[in-house]
């Protein structure tokens, strides 16, 4: 027989032993809990992340827009507040792509003229409640043409065409409406209706210099104009400060109650964003013309895109301007069914503050 081992190397054996699963069974639990911290602490880093998207337009009427994406304004603000924002931008051309991309929500924050703003603001009362965010420029736009024999509205034949962003609900479309009524009263408002095609500025200023009789007028902003009017066969026959009778808002800014309510901090981010942008563009105008140049696509010199930006007619401001008018005409010829009290009505109370008209 072999030798009989002591009873105490087998206590001395299990006591270890136990020692060890203890140890190992801490160590797991251990580790399980570290992990789970982790794995906390990535959700809430999650948490904190947001995705927006974002339409500007063509033109030096978003210049601001530009300022931001150029050098990540609303990514700045957001990381400031504790959030990561990731932006994707989109370029869109008028105002009912616009609105369509607003509802559909394929974009949170859109751009474009104050009537389109007026028509999703009045159709979306009580259910997405479109506001404006804040304006963003107020510029003169012009009527610009290729023809030698027009120079008032009057002189633009049946068959003669007009090149604006959106047919009906573009501002330069109610432009023309408003021109229309202020020279042959209300009921006429939409006389110059029949004459207007929707192409893009950009295109619209390709057709008219190519010369020809299928798009004899634009009415278009910066720098489309100054292009236009580089060729001596075009000239100008109204702007709508003309019309208007001084300045006002082109472009501002909207998105619907639930991105603000949804995104609070994307949404002061966006604001804020702005707001250097803004301070950016009337400190360093050299600067902005830069950065125009780098993110509009525009092929004008240097120095063209600088005097426009210094254009004493132009502000680039966040301060809206003039509004209310548009609200009043939409409101008498049926473009909209509610006549808002004031331009804050379809402004997001953060804009209230700013003043404005």
């Amino acid at each position: 027989m072999g030798a009989c081992i002591p009873f105490p190397f087998f206590l001395s054996f299990f006591q270890v032993m136990g020692s060890m699963v203890r140890f190992s069974f801490v160590r797991a639990w251990g580790a399980g809990l570290l992990g789970a911290s982790l794995m906390l602490g990535a959700a809430s880093a999650m948490a904190e992340t947001s995705r927006i998207a974002v339409a500007d337009q063509f033109g030096l009427g978003s210049l601001l827009w530009n300022v931001v994406k150029d050098q990540k304004l609303i990514e700045k603000h957001g990381k400031a507040a504790g959030v990561e924002i990731a932006v994707e931008w989109k370029r869109l051309s008028g105002g009912a792509a616009m609105n369509e991309a607003v509802l559909s929500g394929s974009i949170d924050v859109g751009t474009g003229g104050v009537p389109p703003l007026l028509t999703l603001w009045d159709r979306t009362r009580g259910r997405q409640d479109v506001k404006a965010i804040s304006a963003i420029v107020s510029t003169p736009h012009y009527l610009v043409t290729n023809q030698s024999r027009i120079r008032s509205l009057d002189d633009f034949s049946d068959a003669d065409r007009i090149a604006v962003p959106a047919v009906n609900v573009s501002i330069q479309a109610r432009l023309l409406q408003m021109a229309a009524a202020k020279q042959h009263g209300q009921a006429q408002f939409n006389r110059y209706d029949a004459l207007t095609v929707a192409l893009p500025h950009a295109d619209a200023t390709s057709v008219l210099l190519a010369g020809g009789n299928a798009v004899v007028g634009s009415f278009a902003g910066e720098p489309f104009t100054t292009l236009a009017l580089r060729n001596p066969s075009v000239h100008k026959v109204i702007s709508s400060y003309e019309i208007l009778g001084g300045p006002h808002t082109v472009n501002l800014i909207w998105a619907t109650s639930r991105f603000r309510e949804r995104e609070p901090k994307a949404y002061r981010a966006v604001l804020a964003a702005l707001a250097e942008a803004q301070t950016f563009v009337q400190a360093d105008p050299q600067a902005a013309a830069d950065v125009f140049l780098r993110q509009g696509d525009s092929s004008l010199p240097r120095e063209q895109v600088l005097a426009l930006i210094q254009n004493p007619e132009t502000r680039y401001t966040l301060v809206p301007e003039n509004t209310f008018p548009f609200a009043q005409f939409m409101h008498q010829v049926g473009a909209i069914k509610h006549l808002p009290a004031s331009w804050k009505d379809y402004f997001f109370e953060e804009a209230h503050a700013l003043g404005g008209s």
